[in-house]
């Protein structure tokens, strides 16, 4: 075994170790973070496979930016995990089903993305010929918007549906907040938000009174 192959192994490990903390840790915090280690590890793995440029998306856009948010997000939501987790099994029996069904409709549509048309393999074909003259983007946007086509399109449902989920869970009513209804302020007059008020004209004001010594010195006078 060269030292090559001893590397990929030993990013595979710890990738499969922080993907399977990332669903059993109980602080949302630790996830996010073991899911940071998950990533920098495929990020490796790919450098390995020579795709500098799926490796640095992965470091710029995920690592970068989107967890780094996640975690923020986490650590200022403060989410109750315990009162997340009420009630779990109790509708565990219907998300299994659920789950089970999704992974099927996944599966077919992805075995049938994943088979090669002959039109996408003599596009991947020429670009792995052209060698120099076409760039790794290049070449895997042809077999991304070809080949993969049908399993791109389900990882963009996947994150859309994850995205919304997200919204859902975090999105709870709190007393210190005050919500307004759109319909409201659609609505709205403007004799509900302006009020004529008729004020008096401005008058000079009064002489101020004599002090009290002044005053016993007239009376005397």
């Amino acid at each position: 075994m060269d030292v090559k192959t001893g590397f990929f192994y030993l990013f595979s490990l710890v990738l499969l170790f922080a993907a399977f903390r990332v669903i059993t840790a109980r602080n949302p915090v630790h996830a996010v973070l073991y899911l940071i280690l998950a990533f920098s590890q495929a990020s490796a793995i790919w450098l390995l496979l020579q795709a500098e440029f799926l490796a640095i998306v992965l470091v710029l856009v995920y690592l970068g930016a989107v967890l780094v948010l996640f975690l923020f997000v986490v650590m200022m939501l403060d989410v109750d995990v315990e009162g997340l987790r009420q009630g779990f099994w109790k509708h565990f029996p219907l998300a299994g089903a659920i789950g089970v069904l999704i992974a099927l409709e996944m599966a077919a549509v992805l075995m049938g993305g994943f088979r090669a048309t002959d039109e996408s393999r003599n596009l991947a074909g020429a670009a792995v010929q052209a060698g120099a003259q076409v760039s790794n983007t290049k070449a895997l946007g042809i077999l991304l918007y070809t080949e993969y086509l049908y399993p791109v399109q389900v990882a963009a449902c996947i994150l859309l549906v994850a995205m919304i989920a997200a919204i859902a869970l975090t999105l709870r009513g709190r007393k210190d907040s005050r919500n307004v209804r759109p319909e409201d302020q659609v609505h709205v007059r403007a004799a509900d938000r302006v009020a004529l008020v008729k004020v008096n004209p401005t008058r000079p004001a009064p002489p101020p009174p004599a002090p009290p010594a002044a005053a016993a010195e007239e009376k005397k006078a």
